[in-house]
């Protein structure tokens, strides 16, 4: 397909520009800022105008897109004022969006966020392992992120073949970033993120998989290593933690208090770059 991936400079939009290359695709980075030349394109998404124009077809560039993966975005709350960055990611996402209607593309995958369901998690969930049924802000990243969801889910009904997939992120972990994983004995260490991760390569096979098995409607996953960042037990984690939370069943050691069992089940998406395997292979090179 053709693909253009917004946010494609950031370390997810890498990673998903890497990954859908090699699956094949013809993919073109839409950011503020980026390499100049073919695979490129410098555009302020903030401007519906420039958003719709880059989606349609740039000169010497494309001639327009089969699919889009939505990943730019005001990543944290902090780096503006928390209204700054509600009002720019939920227009943002609403530009690319109706852009796409406008342009008539049928297939969107959109970075949501685990800030959607409860990050940091100092309000205990319902139950663990916490799943795409818990949908609750307590920032305005978050709350933005709500909001896009509940934007999506009502966009699919204005036409029949649309497809939006929401991928609800962990923290992205690039390669070389898994140093911070020494404090993994420490159950404090990740506790606001449920002690959970993603490397960015998993991510970005994670929005590979969602543009393979898009289907018209909207549909939201977590995407979470299958493991927590601890080296402690998930068991104990939870019992510490939330003492009276349920826990809906009996987890592996070191099972991710993130359920990723929807995106197993209907994508096939399994992590394959584990903290641990990480850990050891930059010891290893060391050496």
């Amino acid at each position: 397909m053709r693909v253009a991936v917004t946010g494609s400079t950031g370390k997810l939009g890498r990673a998903t520009v890497a990954r859908l290359i090699e699956d094949g695709h013809e993919v073109s980075g839409l950011d503020l800022a980026g390499p100049a030349g073919p695979g490129f394109t410098r555009v302020d998404l903030a401007d519906y105008g420039q958003t719709l124009d880059a989606l349609l077809g740039v000169t010497a560039r494309h001639e327009g897109f089969d699919a889009i993966v939505h990943l730019a975005a005001i990543p944290v709350n902090g780096l503006v004022p928390d209204v700054t960055t509600f009002h720019n990611n939920v227009a943002v996402t609403f530009n690319v969006l109706h852009a796409a209607l406008r342009a008539g593309i049928d297939t969107v995958v959109t970075a949501s966020s685990i800030t959607a369901m409860g990050f940091p998690f100092d309000e205990a969930p319902p139950s663990l392992p916490v799943d795409e049924s818990f949908s609750r802000a307590h920032n305005t990243y978050g709350l933005g992120k709500v909001v896009e969801e509940a934007m999506e889910a009502q966009l699919v009904g204005w036409r029949d073949r649309l497809s939006i997939t929401a991928l609800r992120f962990t923290n992205v972990v690039g390669d070389g970033e898994y140093d911070s994983f020494e404090r993994a004995d420490d159950p404090a260490y990740r506790r606001d993120l449920l002690w959970s991760y993603i490397d960015a390569r998993d991510g970005a096979l994670a929005v590979s998989l969602a543009l393979e098995h898009a289907r018209p409607g909207f549909e939201a996953y977590v995407i979470a290593a299958s493991d927590t960042g601890s080296a402690i037990p998930s068991a104990r984690l939870a019992a510490d933690a939330f003492p009276d939370v349920p826990i809906t069943r009996e987890l592996g050691e070191f099972e991710t208090l993130l359920s990723i069992d929807k995106a197993r089940r209907c994508l096939g998406f399994e992590p394959r770059h584990l903290w641990r395997d990480e850990v050891r292979a930059a010891a290893g090179r060391s050496r």
